[in-house]
């Protein structure tokens, strides 16, 4: 039995309500700062990019943006008062947009040329390339939305962060530093991108029933690969990110000076590269994980 999908179109209308609702949304986000304009253009392309490609592909991304957007907001007084880099709002540049989505992109790029568009099943019995890069792209927006849940809402935890290599307590802001809440809340952003993944996936994609069954380990594979996310992006900012105490400012900063007491890290990779590289590596897990499951 196979269960057919109830919503598919071709790449000329995909295109054409992806640039529409790309456009709107991305208005919206720069009138509520959550973008800004340069943020906005940026993430114009990329979400009418993703649902060209695929409207379930297109649901990820919005599913990361809508929820990560609404969780940053949450709490701004209390962040304020911690964030070097706080802004109202959240309001990301073209810069941190691409950060977290370059790959995704060119993933569902590369999907559309592979299937056409025609959404399709995680099962490596039909075809190991493309279940990989179905598991990639859901990897990629579950790192995205579980570090940025686990940022958001880690911060506003009573608990003392502990720096995630030695596990002593350091100072809320400390790049590496974990809370309980912190990692709960990378594992609910994660599963937020599975169950998405899942329940559009009803409408888009033709499966056997019992292939559409198997599906369901997607929730947990999500989870997982919020939580990892978190984890690798805490670990690179831990040791490759500097951190240091500003005695003046009263606050954790990113950048070295003479009123700047160093708590953890080396100045290699800033916020944007510690994101883009911990979304790199798991993609490239997940995306492994989901074949050698399917």
């Amino acid at each position: 039995m196979v269960i057919p999908a109830a919503f598919s179109s071709s790449l000329v209308v995909r295109s054409a309500v992806g640039a529409s609702l790309a456009a709107l949304i991305a208005a919206r986000a720069v009138r509520r700062r959550s973008l800004d304009a340069s943020g906005g253009i940026a993430g114009f392309v990329v979400m009418a990019v993703h649902i060209a490609c695929g409207y379930r592909y297109g649901a990820l991304l919005l599913a990361f943006f809508l929820s990560s957007s609404k969780v940053t907001k949450i709490g701004e007084d209390r962040k304020r008062r911690v964030e070097d880099d706080f802004k109202e709002g959240g309001q990301r540049n073209w810069i941190q947009v691409l950060a977290n989505s370059t790959v995704a992109t060119i993933l569902v790029v590369i999907f559309e040329i592979m299937t056409g568009g025609k959404d399709q099943c995680l099962d490596s019995n039909g075809s190991k390339i493309i279940t990989g890069i179905i598991g990639g792209i859901i990897g990629h927006y579950c790192c995205c939305n579980g570090d940025t849940w686990s940022s958001e809402i880690g911060v506003l935890s009573n608990e003392q962060p502990r720096l995630i290599t030695t596990l002593k307590p350091v100072r809320k802001g400390t790049n590496g530093g974990v809370t309980l809440q912190g990692l709960l809340a990378a594992t609910g952003g994660g599963l937020i991108i599975g169950l998405t993944f899942v329940i559009v996936g009803l409408l888009t994609a033709e499966c056997s029933f019992d292939m559409a069954l198997r599906q369901l380990l997607v929730l947990p594979i999500s989870a997982a690969a919020g939580l990892l996310g978190s984890l690798i992006d805490s670990l690179l900012g831990a040791t490759l990110q500097f951190s240091g105490y500003c005695s003046v400012r009263k606050k954790v900063v990113s950048k070295r000076g003479p009123t700047v007491t160093k708590i953890s890290g080396i100045t290699i990779l800033d916020n944007d590269a510690v994101n883009a590289v911990s979304v790199l590596i798991t993609t490239v897990l997940t995306a492994y994980a989901c074949i050698y499951i399917f």
